[in-house]
């Protein structure tokens, strides 16, 4: 039998570049090379396209082709540039191993719809509004989620300190890993770490603190059909939690630990993963995302955010929850071409 032709992209322009290069390379190394035929292209920081050899460390300095995709859905795949003249690459299926801006918030996922090639993960509305925080939010609500206090500042509005109740989190509404994120406990320090959320997006994000512990749920299929992993949780020591932050994450954070499966009582386990699905179903969601909550002492959960393409680097929580539940990242992506293969057969 022939092996399907994967496309998959990485890199990409956003603050997460690193982390997606890291998930790509952790892809590469679990993706059935019996049943695919990768094609790697990678998105340089300054938005280039190149067909290269796999996301190494040094990938860009490697044998790269420049790259595009296929504007003509009769295509459905790559143009490749070499030596003056465009050839075609046939896709069956494309794993957009993208995180954050123009990779997880429907700019990818457009692109990809309108090139008529089936892509893994969620469509172009589940990705933007789950992109969103203040409008994932909103929905979620609606749907009888409970979900922090907050508000929203847009552009250059101007922000009055008196009217918050702190302590407060500030951070971008449209960005992810914790870039830009300042924990504000008095109202002295309220515009410096509304400035600092303005470095990542023009939306900001004013959001009460939660008190509770902080939980995950890695959740795979579509729609009714939902696959959860073990759930996790992340222990503090101090600070908050900051994926992705650290000089050398694959080491350890140095304030926090991830315990899969989460050591809290049962009752409380199924219940994450009952409002996990509920949260993922009305966003939209499709193919896989992670769900994360806080667990409050009183058993109630309230929704933190949703990651459309959480990491899956060596040390990312949503393989290490997959995992836990007896499928490996090779599973994994198996169940997640099939999934987006389905999709595209509507």
């Amino acid at each position: 039998m022939a092996r399907l032709k994967v496309g998959v992209i990485f890199g990409g322009c956003s603050e997460e570049h690193p982390v997606s290069v890291k998930s790509a390379r952790e892809v590469a190394r679990h993706l059935d090379l019996e049943k695919y035929e990768p094609f790697y292209i990678g998105i340089t920081r300054t938005g280039e396209w190149r067909l290269c050899d796999g996301p190494g460390t040094d990938w860009e300095k490697g044998d790269c082709h420049p790259v595009v995709l296929s504007p003509e859905r009769t295509t459905r795949g790559l143009l490749v540039l070499d030596q003056g003249r465009y050839e075609s690459i046939a896709l069956d299926v494309v794993l957009p191993v993208l995180h954050g801006r123009l990779g997880e918030d429907g700019a990818m996922q457009g692109l990809l719809e309108l090139s008529g090639i089936p892509y893994i993960g969620c469509d172009i509305p589940s990705s933007a509004l789950c992109m969103d925080k203040s409008l994932a939010y909103l929905v979620a609500g609606n749907a009888g989620i409970l979900t922090p206090n907050h508000w929203t500042v847009l552009g250059d509005e101007k922000v009055g300190p008196d009217q918050i109740t702190y302590p407060v989190f500030v951070k971008p509404a449209r960005s992810g890993s914790s870039f830009g994120v300042t924990k504000v406990a008095r109202k002295e320090e309220l515009l410096t770490a509304v400035e600092t959320a303005r470095q990542y997006d023009s939306k900001v994000l004013i959001e009460e603190v939660v008190v509770g512990s902080e939980i995950g749920c890695a959740l795979l299929g579509n729609e009714t059909d939902l696959l959860a992993g073990q759930v996790d949780h992340i222990a503090l020591s101090h600070g908050f939690f900051r994926i992705h932050q650290e000089d050398r994450p694959e080491t350890g954070s140095d304030n926090s630990v991830a315990i899969v499966p989460a050591d809290i009582p049962e009752e409380s386990r199924a219940l994450v993963v009952e409002k996990a699905k509920a949260v993922y179903r009305a966003l939209g969601c499709q193919g896989l995302s992670r769900v994360d909550m806080f667990l409050k002492e009183d058993g109630e959960l309230v929704l933190n955010e949703v990651n459309t393409f959480p990491g899956m680097t060596s040390y990312s929580r949503y393989p290490r929850m997959m995992a836990a539940a007896g499928l490996p990242l090779t599973e994994v992506l198996d169940r997640l071409v099939s999934l987006a293969l389905q999709r595209a057969l509507r």
